[in-house]
This record gives C-alpha cells, sequence and structure tokens, in this order.
C-alpha cells in the first residue's frame, strides 16, 4: 500500500515527527473537520439541530462495534475515559467479601485503582508481577483460586509493550466462570480484536491513542449476557428504554449497554471519534497493523545495531506497536529531551525509551531518534 495519501491527512507532519501514539494522539483532518462540523452546527442551530447530533451517534456507535465485531451495535456504549468502563465492572461486579480479582504488576494506574478501591467490599487484589517484558500465563493462572472473580488486562502494556494473548487467557476464564475484562486502550485501532472470536467479558478504550480521536471520547462493550448481572452505575436519563419521554418516570432500564450512558453525549468528541474510526476501517485493521509491526520491526533492528537495548518482546505473538528501548549511555528522560529539541516526539516510562509509531509514519522519522542521540 501506497500510504502517501493517508499521511497527507496528519498535519503534524508539517510540524513533528511523532512518534508517541501510545501516550495522545494528533487528529487527523477528517477529525477535525467532523469536530468543526459539530461547533459550527451548534452554534448555527442550538437544540434545533438534535436530530442530526443523535445520527451520527448512531452512526459512531456501528463503527465501533464494526472494529471490535461486536453481535450488536447496542453492546456498544461511549465512556469518558477508560477508568469510567473499569469503573462499571468494579463497582457493578457483585462482589462477595473474601472474593479477589487477579491483574498484572505493571498495569497502568487506571487499570489497578479501580480494583484497589474495592478493599472496603472485601476484595482482594493479586498483582501478578512480569517476568522481564513478558506477563507469563502460568502465573496469571497460579494466582487465581475459587475466589477469583474477575482478571483485568491490558491487550498491550502500556510501559513494555507486551501483547497478551486474549484467547488463551479468555478460554482460562471461561472455563473457570470468571470474568474476563481488558483494557484495550494500546490495542484498539491498530491491532485486530474480534469480541466473537475471544472471549472477552467486557472492555473499555478511550479513543485518543491509536484510534486517533480527542481525548473524552471512547467505547466500552459489555457482553450481553452480563448486562443484568452487573449493578448500572451511573444512571440518567439516557439509561431507560424511554429516554426522550421526560415528563414520565418509567425506571424500566435499557436491556444493553446503553443502560450506563447516563447523561449527555459527548457529540464534539465521538464525531470526531467516528471520523479517525472511518477512516481506520476504510484501510483495514489487518493492513494496519502490518504496516505498524513493519515500522516497529525496523525500529528495533536499528536500534540494535546503535547499542540500544531493546526490552520489549519482539515474539510475533507478543510484539506491538509500542516499542521499549534503552539507550546504552542516555537515560531516558535525556533521549526524550534530546529528541524533543530535534523535533521528535517520543516518551518514556519505567525509565526506558518508549516509541509508538502509528501506520503515517516512515522509516526517516525512525531514523530521526537515532540523528537526535547521538
Amino acid at each position: 500500500m501506497d500510504w502517501t495519501a493517508f499521511r497527507s491527512l496528519f498535519p503534524i507532519t508539517q510540524h513533528w515527527a511523532f512518534l508517541d501514539h501510545a501516550a495522545i494522539a494528533p487528529l487527523p483532518q477528517p477529525a477535525v473537520e467532523a469536530f468543526q462540523h459539530y461547533c459550527s452546527s451548534l452554534s448555527q442551530h442550538g437544540v434545533a439541530a438534535v436530530k442530526e447530533w443523535l445520527d451520527r451517534i448512531t452512526y459512531v456507535r456501528q463503527l465501533a462495534a464494526k472494529l471490535i465485531n461486536a453481535p450488536n451495535a447496542d453492546d456498544v456504549y461511549f465512556v469518558p475515559n477508560t477508568t469510567h468502563g473499569i469503573s462499571v465492572v468494579a463497582e457493578g461486579y457483585p462482589w462477595q467479601p473474601g472474593d479477589n480479582v487477579v491483574l498484572a504488576a505493571e498495569e497502568y494506574p487506571a487499570n489497578q485503582y479501580p480494583w484497589m478501591n474495592l478493599c472496603h467490599r472485601g476484595v482482594q487484589v493479586r498483582r501478578v508481577p512480569s517476568r522481564g517484558s513478558r506477563i507469563a500465563i502460568d502465573d496469571l493462572r497460579s494466582a487465581m483460586d475459587h475466589r477469583t472473580r474477575v482478571l483485568t488486562v491490558s491487550a498491550v502494556e502500556f510501559a513494555s509493550g507486551f501483547r497478551q494473548d486474549l484467547g488463551t487467557l479468555g478460554a482460562i476464564c471461561r472455563k473457570r466462570d470468571i470474568f474476563f475484562f481488558v483494557d484495550a486502550i494500546q490495542s484498539l485501532g491498530v491491532i485486530p480484536l474480534d469480541v466473537q472470536q475471544v472471549p472477552i467479558d467486557a472492555l473499555s478504550a478511550d479513543g485518543h491513542k491509536w484510534m486517533l480521536g480527542p481525548e473524552g471520547a471512547g467505547i466500552g462493550y459489555i457482553r450481553r449476557d452480563w448486562v443484568e448481572r452487573l449493578h448500572p452505575i451511573g444512571v440518567g436519563a439516557f439509561s431507560v428504554i424511554h429516554p426522550f419521554d421526560f415528563s414520565t418516570i418509567d425506571f424500566t432500564l435499557k436491556p444493553h449497554a446503553g443502560r450506563w450512558e447516563g447523561g449527555a453525549y459527548n457529540v464534539a468528541g465521538l464525531s470526531a471519534l467516528g471520523a479517525s474510526l472511518e477512516l481506520l476501517l476504510t484501510i483495514g485493521i489487518d493492513t494496519i497493523c502490518s504496516r505498524v509491526l513493519e515500522l516497529t520491526d525496523a525500529l528495533c533492528d536499528r536500534a540494535s545495531s546503535k547499542g540500544w537495548k531493546v526490552f520489549s518482546s519482539r515474539d510475533p505473538a507478543e510484539k506491538s506497536g509500542i516499542v521499549s528501548l534503552i539507550h546504552p549511555s542516555l537515560p531516558a528522560r535525556e533521549v526524550v529531551s534530546r529528541c524533543r529539541a530535534a523535533g521528535v516526539v517520543i516518551n518514556s516510562r519505567a525509565e526506558r525509551v518508549r516509541i509508538s509509531p502509528h501506520a503515517y509514519n516512515t522509516l526517516d522519522e525512525l531514523e530521526q531518534v537515532f540523528d537526535a542521540t547521538r
């Protein structure tokens, strides 16, 4: 594929070599235009344009469902951030004192604190340490017992870039009747995920990383057979089956994930997210994934030849769009600082350099990292 046309949709390429999509990604031009269209509509028409906005929300929901191959569009609900989707399960699960949740010790704080916050309900958190750059399935399995109710992992770990074997973990959970939750923010948009093939019970992901959307507009998914088993939190006017009949109080919740959309939608953010999802789905997530892994493979080869240590696993089943590197002499923050001064945006996590290119990036931009740190 010729990536030139795709690259031309990213104004940031005129100013930076941006290689930090695991943080906050830049918006492509279609997302900017969708954002501007909503603002123009709001300024010129106010609530008279509400049908257009709601139609747009319905369309974006369909795109999100297509992204994860959800059985029904209504299995997808919109979240203001990944934490919200995690809390839906953490606070809504029917816990009993003595239950426990298993997670990786190196998880991003958003996938640790909501579970730790359950200690007042007698829920234990079992944190499983990594073995170097990997999280061993056997270690997660060993941490489970007859009181384990939830396993929660990131599809891709934010600091190491390790990609979990979601299929195997999901099968273990299904066999043991354990709820399987996935923080998908570091994978959705760049790594294919099919919730009809992988037995995930719920996931959450804000759109501002690999999905190339703005902050505050993300997606969640709840498997339909869990909807009635989770206590709904954050319920409001939009949680019920007749959300616009404001004068009638009928607390009959929607029979799907929409019950967790309690209040007003972030129409501007979701409109922009929808434009980015449309762009990604048009190219194809498989195609984008191949391109990103091609770039990260080249990055790791080049880094190794320069004497850098590649911390991330490069096993075909474990690698992702995130590469964790160690410079032979400079601390990670110094590498980040030198790159920023040279017009290259990268980051550091766990005292290692973290580089995360998207499909529109180029090999020349990767080379600029090494030019800046000679």
